[in-house]
């Protein structure tokens, strides 16, 4: 079974390359905590060298009470959508944090437990690459809970364009029902395990 987070305060740094809504990714993240979550947030950005292509992160901080420091070096939630994220951040997850990745696009290295979706491939199946960042914010929400479902969408919808409010919805429950789905077919397969050794 999944544990979900249960602390007062949440660490969470989505990274991959400039050109993916990284930075979008983490203000949807932070906009729903605070604007429909009652929660406190912030959001601080960096670039690599270059933009587009370049290294992109972004860290986002959830709280309870109000937040003194907005960095962050020991994340509880990290979301890698680039190998190169993956190998600079994957070691600095809390030990019961959550590892999120870009199936096709981060291939892990370690056996520590992650949690993998094909967003960029989801989103180039739905005729739009730019949305694999909603497909993962998505299937992050479902997966850590770190927000709800109501307030993720509500930020998702204010966070687009004018026009492509409804396409990204579809994208954000593409990726919501993905992580759903995989989290039931790991509860089955544990219970499964925990009959057989009965």
């Amino acid at each position: 079974m999944v544990k979900q987070p249960t602390q007062s305060k949440q660490e969470i740094i989505i990274t991959g390359f400039g050109g993916q809504g990284i930075v979008l990714a983490g203000r949807i993240l932070g906009m729903a905590a605070a604007l429909k979550d009652d929660k406190e947030s912030t959001l601080v950005q960096s670039y690599g060298p270059e933009s587009r292509g370049g290294a992109c992160c972004a860290q986002v901080v959830i709280s309870d009470d109000a937040i003194q420091y907005p960095y962050i070096t020991t994340p509880d939630v990290l979301v890698c959508m680039s190998q190169a994220a993956y190998l600079k951040y994957y070691k600095s997850v809390t030990p019961e944090g959550f590892l999120l990745t870009d199936k096709d696009l981060v291939k892990p290295v370690s056996d520590r437990d992650c949690f993998s979706i094909p967003s960029t491939r989801m989103a180039e199946e739905l005729g739009r690459k730019m949305m694999a960042n909603i497909i993962m914010i998505g299937f992050t929400t479902a997966i850590t809970q770190l927000v709800s479902k109501k307030a993720a969408e509500y930020a998702v919808t204010s966070s687009v364009p004018k026009g492509t409010e409804e396409m990204n919805t579809k994208a954000f429950n593409k990726g919501y029902d993905y992580g759903k789905s995989l989290l039931k077919g790991r509860a089955q397969k544990a219970s499964g395990k925990k009959r057989a050794n009965a």
